[in-house]
């Protein structure tokens, strides 16, 4: 049977066949991209742990949560830009979408510059005020601070692929990805065993890598003039189509903020158990962020489903499409967590050589494992409405679980168990409460009514004049 590589690279209509088929073709690259976007932190963790030490592995895990605090902002725009390029491509406005296309470029480009003045000057400070151990204060700074300086890759490379995914590429971005993913191992090598660089190496890879990729997005978009169009006029920023994009993902940003504030929070409970604590959950966090994936990947997919689906007023397809992919999303949940408890040992030592890390890392997967379940849920549920422009329910209950239930949790078990399992055991009890929350909201909640809202903001912005 020949393949049609032409319909392989091609965009995806998803308001019409069979939802499972639909969601499955869309997933799947998006899963292999999520994986190897995975594989930048990972290799990055395994080099440092091999080659430089679990100290230096420690700081790559310590300078994490201050990343993710400091860009929420592309993570804002990528998701309003995917809501509306998705619903617009849906509904075949093709004005609208090169006007919202146009102007999630420019505020990718001013969001990173934000960010590359604002982030070295925040970096010793936040370091500082989590008790950092001094032994990796330094190196995470290092770490910090190159990436920062060179976050504009990072920053179109999310964003560009959030527009692409709204299209229905979903396979592009994953080529993309996979150049930069094997151009970031062999810098890591390079830097790292031959010219010495330790933790500043492997954020220097990533930075040279990231915006590889991010090139690439830019001119495969250039390229796809039958669907969109790249031009000066529609990157000129627009108050209609600029205030959609902050609106729809306004929200999404918040959630990602109150999640990685609450991460710094609890970093800062986690620097008080010692190296050896920070280097383990260091390493558990990278496995749990392949376990993530799936859920991820089938958020993402239904968020783009959904959005053509409302564009296209056929909300009766994303009913159809709810159920198939929570029936993907929690089978693919079961075999990873059977994989989880079957090789937690043999995936923490990937990382380190440290024994105490290694059976520690393996106790605190055994914990989490259940929680994978839970999350696929709430994904599936949260990306539905998102899809759907209900942006603000999934904050709330991202509100809920993190501030008001996981950190008071971690540290009141801490003071019970005097344990690290209190990071763990918190982390389990907040996400199966989210997945219990995002259900009754799909259910009874506000993003049906929200759904038949969708139209062109510069005709929105004619009207109330």
């Amino acid at each position: 049977m020949a393949i049609n590589l032409q319909n392989i690279f091609a965009t995806q209509d998803l308001t019409k066949g069979r939802p499972m088929h639909g969601i499955i073709r869309f997933a799947i690259p998006l899963l292999i991209g999520n994986l190897v976007q995975q594989m930048y932190n990972t290799v990055d963790s395994i080099v440092v742990g091999q080659y430089v030490g679990d100290e230096a592995l420690a700081a790559v895990g310590a300078a994490g949560p201050v990343l993710n605090l400091l860009i929420v902002l592309f993570v804002g725009i990528s998701v309003g830009g995917t809501i509306m390029v998705s619903q617009f491509f849906g509904a075949k406005s093709r004005e609208d979408l090169d006007h919202t296309v146009g102007n999630t470029i420019t505020l990718a480009f001013l969001s990173a510059i934000i960010i590359m003045i604002i982030g070295p000057l925040l970096t010793d400070p936040l370091m500082r005020l989590l008790n950092t151990p001094k032994e990796v204060h330094g190196m995470a700074c290092d770490y910090l601070i190159i990436f920062f300086l060179g976050i504009l890759g990072c920053s179109f490379y999310n964003i560009m692929a959030g527009v692409l995914r709204g299209l229905g590429d979903s396979v592009m971005p994953v080529v993309f990805l996979i150049v930069a993913c094997l151009l970031n191992i062999g810098l890591d090598l390079l830097f790292v065993i031959v010219f010495n660089m330790k933790v500043a190496g492997v954020a220097l890879a990533t930075v040279i890598a990231q915006f590889v990729s991010a090139v690439l997005c830019v001119i495969r978009l250039m390229c796809m003039k039958d669907v969109v169009t790249i031009h000066r006029q529609f990157l000129k920023p627009s108050m209609a189509y600029t205030w959609r994009l902050i609106r729809l993902g306004l929200p999404s940003g918040a959630s990602q903020a109150i999640f990685s504030m609450a991460a710094l929070v609890v970093q800062s409970l986690t620097n008080s158990f010692g190296t050896n604590v920070i280097a383990c959950c260091t390493v558990v966090m990278r496995v749990d962020a392949f376990a993530m994936m799936p859920n991820f990947t089938y958020g993402t997919a239904m968020t783009t489903y959904t959005g053509q689906n409302i564009g296209a007023r056929r909300i009766d397809r994303v009913e159809k499409g709810m159920r198939d992919g929570l029936i993907l999303a929690c089978a693919t949940a079961i075999i990873l967590v059977a994989i989880i408890l079957l090789a937690g040992p043999y995936l923490i030592g990937m990382f380190t050589k440290t024994q105490v890390v290694i059976e520690m890392g393996a106790h605190m997967l055994q914990i989490l494992a259940f929680g994978y379940l839970m999350m696929a849920v709430s994904q599936v549920f949260n990306g539905i409405m998102n899809g759907a422009g209900d942006t603000l329910t999934p904050m709330f209950i991202s509100l809920i679980t993190t501030v008001v239930i996981r950190v008071p949790l971690a540290y009141g078990l801490a003071n019970w168990l005097h344990s690290a399992d209190c990071l763990f055991i918190s982390l389990l009890i907040s996400w199966t409460i989210g997945a219990t929350l995002s259900a009754l909201m799909f259910r009874f909640g506000p993003w049906r009514r929200r759904a038949v809202a969708v139209g062109s903001p510069a005709a929105e912005a004619e009207t109330e004049t």
